[in-house]
Formats: C-alpha cells, structure tokens, sequence
C-alpha cells in the first residue's frame, strides 16, 4: 500500500497540495465545518463543496492517519449488523432501503475510483464470504433473500469449487458477490481529499477541535490557533476525538484490527489461492486477498488496546500457515493497524443530533460503502433537504461502557473466536468421518468412492455455480 497522497494532475502537484494541508491559524467563517480527516468526512466535504458550499475540514493529525488509511480495501454492500438482525430491528421495509443506500455507497465508490477520477488504485473484482463450517443450508436461505428480496447480485459456491479455489480444507461452502471489488484504500482516501481540495475545500491537518458550542444558528468551533463559525458542523471523527467531544467517542468501542503484507511468494501462492479478490470468513475473524500479484495482505487479529503492529505479525504468520500449510512460514514485509470504532448495535451513527449538528461516525468493520453512504447522505440532508439520513434514527447513540465496555468487548471478541476455532474443527472432523463411513461403505458393496453428501448441498447449476434453489442469481 502505497504511503504517497495521490494527485490527478501529477507527482508535483502531490507535494504541493501536501504543502496547503497546514495548521489553522486564522479565523474563519464558512457555512460547513467538518471535523475529522477521514474517509466520511471527506466525502460530505467534497460533496458539499461540488455544490458550491464553503466547507472546511479539520483534522487533529493527517488526512487517513488511522482506520481510514489502514484496511484493506473492500467496497461491497451490507453492514456489520446481519441483515436478518436488521430486518428484526426495523422492518423489512426500512432494511431494504438501508440495504439499498449500501450498494449506492459501494458504487459511489467505484465511480471514484475509476482511472481518470482517481488513478492507480489497482482496483479488483469480486469477494467471497467463506464458510468455516458447514452451513449449506443457512446460505441457500441467505442467497434467497439477497437475490429475491434485496436485488442483490450474489452466487452461492458449493464446497468444491471453494476448495478447488482455495486449496484449504478449513472452508465449506461460499457466497461470491461478484460486483463487490477491492481497491488500495490509502491512496483513495488521499484521492479523495485532493479532489474536495480541487472542488474548493479547505482541508488543514495538526489542528484539533478544542471546543464546539453548537447553541444558536450559527456554531462555534475553537481550535488552538483559531476560531470558526459555521452553519452546520460535520462530527466526522472516531474514537480519537478528544476531550472536546467525549460524548461521542463514548458511544464507540475502540477496536485496533492489525493485517499485514507479506513478501512475494511467487508461485507458491498461485498454487493455494486462485482467487484475485477479497476473502472473508463468515465469522468476520480472516479477512485476506492478493495485492501486486504475488503477496498476501492479510487482516486477523484485533484488540481493544493499542499495541505496535509488528507485535502481530507472527500472530498473522500462524493463521496464515493454519489456513495455507502448503505456504510454509510467509515474511511479513510491513504490519499495520487502525483503529476502528465500533457501535453497540453494529450499525454506523449517521445524521442530526440537533439542529445544523451532524455526526457520521461508528464505521467499524462497516467497510468502504458505508462511509461513502454516510456522507453523500450528510451533504444532502445538509444542502438538499433530503431526510434519508432518518432511516438510522434507529441506531442512536448509545453509551458503549467505557472501560468496562472495552474489556467486555475483548472478552466477547476472544470467545467468539474460540467458538469459531472449535466449530471449525468439529466440522472438518465431522465431514472426515463422514467420508470414511461412505468410502467403508463403498468398499463393501464395490461401489465407486463417493463424495460426502455435504460437497452438495448448494444444488449446482449448468455453470457449476449455485444460487438460491439450484439458480445463480440475476444482475441487479
């Protein structure tokens, strides 16, 4: 990933709008102020600034410093609650139109990433939600209700063509979404600053917001060398809001998630993985894919404490070899990490928390769509009008333990993960068994050896793929 801010005009203009990111140190009065540098709130920032508004972004460190410059790229629809969660918190009228703002966010993202917008993201097609038992039935269910009910394009994989993909026998059965895609995350959150920069945003680093009095039409921010007013102010940050605006850091869990690049592996990683784009275990613990050709960047491990990246890497080197024995021990090239902050009921806090005052933050494990949703949404309902932004009125805010709520989450986080280790292996032991009794039973009766009855579970089409009920599922 590449660590440069990237510029459609050029390495020169890189640096030079690199040199106009400096601290605030005059007064201003505009009509958008947006706190917080990251990928939310650039999006309300160039959006708004397309309309003309005059914005401002303000932002304590640099732009991308933590979660927002530190992932690994996937842009697909869907939120970190289950969509079934979902349907039962809101109905089912209101999750198809949340899920459906999802995939406009997704495909926000890929009209930016597009060459001539923002050039050199490597973008990649397709990801794949792999099963680590065996849950046939569960994801005919689940691709019924994604093709039939969301209008989402998705196919379900039976366990050998998974297999034959991954050559892991720790995945069962699969849901391929074959218009989500992958793109290298750094250089779009800086691609994104550049083109708010282009579309008349002010965007100054090393300057945190010290106080916010959000009484009266027009809002007071204070900053160490300035002051603002502002018409509506953006609360685009995370869990490292400070003091200032402790109400809301408050109501996020800070979750630190460490991934890593490995050196090349030439052909060997050919030979495990044919597969180009992002992988994701339905437990949410591996997330993992391909960069430049012949690496691994790989997402395992995540804690509520911050601790230095490199302290991972030899806990990312064993799931590695758990899930890629053929690969031997990997070296890592760089580990990384961003902390995340995730809400108590997993879904992003997106809208007005009074008059002219807007948060867009609670993005953990939501993805890229998410964020990209959150502020076309913002600008919209700042500049427009539009009250789509009410659909998450649902998902307040809500006080997420401090302390406490930071040790319950990695004590949940870790027996989530040990369910998962003792599921998986009780799978693979199951369908192990399974396969003796049927190749014992074959060699009494001098039948063929046949596979176990769960590699068909997912009834396979003409292609060989499967969708809900034997049928791939249609475009969108």
């Amino acid at each position: 990933m590449s660590d440069n801010i990237v510029a459609a005009d050029g390495p020169g203009d890189a640096e030079s709008a690199a040199q106009r990111r400096e601290q605030l140190t005059f007064d201003l009065d505009v009509e958008i102020c947006v706190v917080g540098g990251g990928l939310a709130g650039l999006t309300v920032a160039l959006e708004a600034a397309r309309t003309g508004a005059s914005v401002v972004v303000l932002e304590g460190r640099h732009v991308g410093w933590s979660a927002s410059g530190h992932h690994l790229g996937t842009a697909m629809p869907g939120y970190g609650l289950p969509l079934s969660d979902l349907i039962a918190r809101v109905g089912f009228d209101d999750a198809y139109e949340l899920w459906s703002l999802s995939q406009q966010g997704a495909d926000y993202v890929r009209a930016h990433a597009a060459e001539d917008v923002i050039p050199g993201l490597g973008l990649t097609e397709g990801a794949l939600e792999v099963s680590n038992v065996d849950a046939g039935e569960r994801l005919i269910s689940q691709l019924q209700m994604l093709s039939e009910d969301f209008a989402t394009e998705a196919e379900g994989w039976q366990i050998d063509r998974v297999r034959d993909t991954l050559r892991t026998d720790r995945y069962f059965h699969a849901v391929h979404y074959p218009r989500a895609f992958q793109i290298d995350g750094r250089k779009y959150v800086h691609g994104l600053a550049e083109l708010a920069r282009k579309a008349g945003a002010r965007i100054f680093e090393g300057t945190p917001v010290v106080s916010i009095d959000s009484s009266g039409i027009r809002k007071r921010i204070t900053t160490p060398r300035a002051r603002l007013r502002a018409s509506n102010v953006v609360l685009a940050g995370n869990v490292h809001l400070g003091e200032a605006l402790r109400r809301l850091s408050d109501t996020l869990v800070p979750v630190w998630r460490y991934a890593a690049v490995t050196s090349p592996l030439g052909e060997r990683l050919a030979e495990v993985m044919r597969f180009q784009g992002s992988v994701i275990d339905t437990d949410g613990i591996d997330h993992f894919r391909i960069v430049d050709g012949d690496r691994l960047m790989w997402a395992s491990p995540e804690t509520t404490w911050e601790a230095r990246p490199e302290r991972h890497a030899g806990g990312i080197c064993k799931r590695i070899r758990t899930t890629f024995p053929q690969l031997g021990t990997v070296e890592i090239a760089k580990a990384f990490c961003g902390a995340v902050g995730q809400t108590v009921h997993g879904m992003p806090q997106v809208g007005q928390l009074r008059p002219g005052l807007w948060v867009a933050s609670g993005f953990g494990r939501q993805g890229l769509n998410t964020s990209a949703m959150a502020g076309q949404l913002i600008a919209r309902g700042m500049l427009e009008g539009d009250d789509r932004w009410r659909l998450f009125a649902p998902f307040e805010l809500v006080w997420a333990g401090g302390m406490t709520g930071r040790a319950a989450g990695y004590a949940i986080s870790m027996a989530m993960q040990a369910r998962s280790a003792a599921a998986g292996t009780l799978a693979r032991y199951r369908e192990r068994a399974r396969q003796a009794r049927l190749n014992a039973a074959n060699r009494q009766t001098g039948s063929r050896p046949r596979r176990s009855a769960a590699h068909h579970a997912l009834a396979p089409n003409d292609s060989g793929e499967t969708g809900a009920g034997g049928s791939s599922t249609s475009p969108r």
